[in-house]
C-alpha cells in the first residue's frame, strides 16, 4: 500500500482495512476471501429485518455521507491522482473477482427521531463478504458507529482497485461517555469551526467514535452565548454583539448536526468563578471587591449572598435546560477566587451570620448548592469540576464529578476518592490537548488506564469515561483542527478499545495510517511522525 509514510514503513504494513479505534473483536476469513467493492455501484440499505427503514433521517443521512466517502476509501495505489479515482478504478478490471454490492443495515428498537444520551447502546455487529454484508444493532447510534468501521475496512491495491475483505466483527465502547472539551470564551470561534470539527468535510469526531460534545461556551473573557431571556449579557459581554455570538439558531444548528451523527452536546457555565463577562450585562450579579474599607472598583465571583442573584440564575438555566436537550449539564465550580470575598464586608457579615467563620469554601459550597437545586427542579442532571466535591457540596447521588487537577496530587487519588463518595467519574487531568510538546505526545495520552487507581470493582465501574479537553488561550480557528487530530484520536481509542489494546508500535501503524485517512477525507490532521500521506500530493 502507498501513501503511508516512511517510517511507517520501517515499522511494518498495517493490514488491509484496519480501523481506528480498534474493534472489540474483529475475525478475518483464515482464507483472505476478498471481494471488489465499485463505489459507483455500492449501495447502503436497510434489510428487512430492521425495525427502521428509509425515512429515519439519522441513517439515511448517514447513507449518503459514507456513499460519498467511498470514492476516497483506502489509501490509493502508485501513480493514481485525481483522474484515476474519478474513473471508479475495479468497476470492470477484473470481472473474474466477485464484486460487493451493498450492505444491509439492520436496527432492532425502531426509535429514529430522538437525541442520544448517556444510555445509548453503541454495540453493533458486521459481517462482510461478497454474498452479503450485514450490520446490525440494537439502535441507530450503534449503526452509525458500525458504518464508520465498515467505512475503514474498505482499500486499495497498488492498481487503485477498491477491496473489502471478507471480516466478522462484534464491537462495543469500553466506556459510555467519551468527549471532547472545546473552549469558545477565550477565542470565539465561529460556527463554521464547530460544524468542522464536529464534521469537518463529514464528522471528525464520529470518525473517532467521540459521542460527547462538551461545549465550554462561556467564561471570563466573553459571553458568546445570545440569551433570549437576557440578551445584554451577549451584547456587554461578547467580543463583539453581532460577529462572535451564538444566536440561538446558531447552537440549535450544533445540537442537530451533533445529533445525526450520534453526538450529544453537554453545555457548560461555570458558576461562581469564571465570571468577569457576565458582569456588564448583569449588573450587581458580581461581588464589589473591596480595598480596604472603600470598593476598588473591581468585581469578583458571582456573588452568593443576594436573592437577586438565586433569581437571575433561575431564569438562565430555564432557559439553558430548554435550548440543551441532553439530561445533563455542565456547571462547572472550579478555580474560585475568594480574596474579593474576603475583601467584601456585606459577604464577611453574612460569613459571620451563617457560622461559615473564615471558611469561604463553605460560601462557595452555599451557592453551589442552591444552583443544583435550580437544576435540579428542571429535571436535569449535572456534572461539576472536582473542587465542588473536594469543598463538600451536598449533591445528589446521580451527580457526576469531572475529574481535571493534578497540582493537588496525583489524579489516580481523586478519582478513588470520589469513586469511593459513590459518584460517578469523568476524567480529563491527563488529557489536555492544548498542552503540546516536541514529538509524538499522543503516546502519553494513549498510555493513561482510567481504571489504574486503587479501588474495588464496584468503584471501577463509577468511572464512565472521559474527555480530551481543548481549552483556548492559545487556540482558535487558525489551529485548532490540526492540534486536535490526530492527537484526540489516542484518546478515543483508550476510551471505546479494550483495555488490552495498548501496544505502540501496532497503535503507530493504524494511526498514522488513520490520519491519511484523515486527510483523504479532508481534515487537516497534522503529522505524527517523518513521512507523507498520498493526499498531500494529488490536489489536498
Amino acid at each position: 500500500m502507498a501513501g503511508l509514510g516512511l517510517a511507517l514503513l520501517l515499522l511494518g504494513l498495517v493490514p488491509a482495512g484496519a480501523v481506528w479505534p480498534q474493534p472489540q473483536l474483529v475475525r478475518e476469513s483464515p482464507g483472505g476471501g476478498r471481494c471488489r467493492l465499485s463505489p459507483g455501484r455500492f449501495r447502503f440499505g436497510y434489510a428487512r429485518s430492521s425495525a427502521v427503514g428509509p425515512g429515519c433521517a439519522v441513517l439515511d443521512q448517514a447513507f449518503r455521507r459514507y456513499q460519498r466517502l467511498l470514492r476516497d476509501a483506502g489509501p490509493r495505489g502508485p501513480g493514481e491522482g485525481p483522474e484515476a479515482a474519478a474513473a471508479l478504478p475495479g468497476e470492470d478490471t477484473r470481472p473474474w473477482e466477485p464484486l460487493c454490492a451493498e450492505l444491509l443495515v439492520s436496527v432492532a428498537t425502531p426509535h429514529c427521531d430522538g437525541f442520544p444520551d448517556m444510555d445509548s447502546v453503541e454495540s453493533y455487529k458486521l459481517s462482510t463478504s461478497e454474498d452479503l454484508s450485514l450490520l446490525s444493532s440494537e439502535s441507530i447510534w450503534g449503526a452509525l458507529r458500525g458504518l464508520e468501521t465498515f467505512s475503514q475496512l474498505i482499500w486499495r491495491d497498488e492498481d487503485g482497485t477498491f477491496y473489502l475483505n471478507k471480516t466478522d466483527i462484534v464491537d462495543f465502547p469500553r466506556f459510555a461517555h467519551r468527549g471532547l472539551l472545546l473552549d469558545t470564551s477565550r477565542h470565539y470561534l465561529p460556527v463554521r469551526a464547530i460544524l468542522e470539527t464536529l464534521v469537518c468535510a463529514q464528522d471528525v469526531m464520529a470518525y473517532n467514535k467521540f459521542n460527547v460534545f462538551h461545549w465550554h461556551i462561556v467564561d471570563d473573557p466573553s459571553f458568546p452565548y445570545e440569551s433570549a431571556a437576557f440578551p445584554e449579557l451577549s451584547r456587554k459581554g461578547a467580543y463583539n454583539p453581532v460577529t462572535h455570538v451564538y444566536t440561538l439558531n446558531d447552537v440549535k444548528l450544533v445540537i442537530e448536526y451533533a445529533r445525526l451523527r450520534g453526538i450529544r452536546v453537554i453545555s457548560e457555565f461555570d458558576t461562581p468563578g469564571h465570571t468577569h463577562s457576565w458582569g456588564p450585562g448583569a449588573p450587581g450579579l458580581l461581588t464589589p471587591c473591596y480595598a480596604g474599607s472603600i470598593p476598588s472598583g473591581v468585581h469578583g465571583p458571582v456573588n452568593p449572598i443576594l436573592n437577586t442573584t438565586y433569581q437571575f440564575m433561575t431564569e438562565l438555566f430555564r432557559e439553558v435546560s430548554t435550548v440543551f436537550p441532553d439530561f445533563y449539564l455542565h456547571l462547572g465550580g472550579d478555580e474560585v477566587d475568594f480574596t474579593c470575598w474576603r475583601s467584601n464586608p456585606e459577604i464577611q457579615a453574612f460569613m459571620q451570620r451563617m457560622g461559615f467563620g473564615q471558611d469561604y469554601a463553605k460560601l462557595e459550597s452555599f451557592y453551589i448548592q442552591r444552583l443544583l437545586d435550580i437544576i435540579s427542579s428542571y429535571g436535569k442532571g449535572y456534572v461539576v469540576w472536582q473542587e465542588v466535591f473536594d469543598n463538600g457540596v451536598k449533591v445528589k447521588p446521580d451527580t457526576i464529578i469531572h475529574v481535571w487537577r493534578e497540582n493537588a496530587g496525583p489524579y489516580q487519588q481523586e478519582v478513588a476518592r470520589v469513586t469511593k463518595a459513590g459518584y460517578r467519574a469523568l476524567l480529563s487531568a491527563p488529557w489536555y490537548l492544548n498542552r503540546i510538546s516536541y514529538g509524538q505526545d499522543w503516546q502519553t495520552a494513549y498510555q493513561v488506564e482510567p481504571l489504574e487507581f486503587e479501588g474495588s470493582p464496584e468503584q471501577k465501574e463509577l468511572v464512565i469515561g472521559g474527555e480530551a479537553c481543548m481549552w483556548g488561550e492559545y487556540v482558535d480557528v487558525t489551529n485548532l483542527t490540526p492540534r486536535l487530530w490526530p492527537r484526540a484520536g489516542a484518546i478515543a481509542e483508550r476510551l471505546w478499545s479494550n483495555k488490552t489494546v495498548r501496544d505502540l508500535q501496532d497503535a503507530y501503524r493504524r494511526l498514522a495510517n488513520f490520519r491519511c485517512t484523515l486527510l483523504r477525507r479532508g481534515i487537516q490532521a497534522q503529522p505524527l511522525f517523518t513521512g507523507y500521506c498520498d493526499p498531500e500530493y494529488s490536489g489536498f
